[in-house]
């Protein structure tokens, strides 16, 4: 009986920070879209490469800066977007952050299939609600 009241306990306490974390997320504009323009879907690359974002119906700001209808990118490589969208992007060997506001950047990778990916996030590097994402792409690194 007594797991019972903890573990309902413990998901009437968690509900209300899951509900908040949600609300406190930057809102997308609508149709907002992130995409790449360089490298494309299937190329083969030399090692170091250069890579560029681009983004739709939504503005870049450098992270810091809270404004609405802003971001800045987060590039995912050889990993999946995280499950909880809700927190600040890790900074990693596999999630780059481009805090800057930078649109492009140079990449060196070990040769072979690689996966490439771009999420945006906010002034705290927190994914959008919707979050902005774009399609998985594929690159062949020589």
């Amino acid at each position: 009986m007594n797991r019972i009241a903890v573990t309902l306990s413990l998901a009437l306490l968690t509900a209300p920070v899951a509900a908040f974390a949600e609300s406190m997320m930057s809102e997308a504009p609508a149709n907002a879209g992130v995409y790449f323009v360089q490298p494309t879907d299937g190329a083969t690359v030399d090692q170091t490469f250069k890579v560029v974002f681009g983004l739709r119906n939504m503005g870049v700001a450098p992270a810091g800066v809270e404004k609405a209808g802003t971001g800045h990118h987060h590039l995912l490589i050889d990993t999946d977007v995280p499950s909880d969208l809700s927190k600040s992007l890790p900074a990693t060997d596999q999630i780059k952050h481009f805090g800057g506001g930078q649109t492009e950047t140079e990449i060196t990778l070990s040769p072979g299939k690689h996966t490439l990916q771009l999420l945006v996030g906010d002034h705290m590097h927190v994914p959008h609600n919707p979050p902005v994402v774009s399609e998985k792409i594929t690159v062949m690194v020589e």
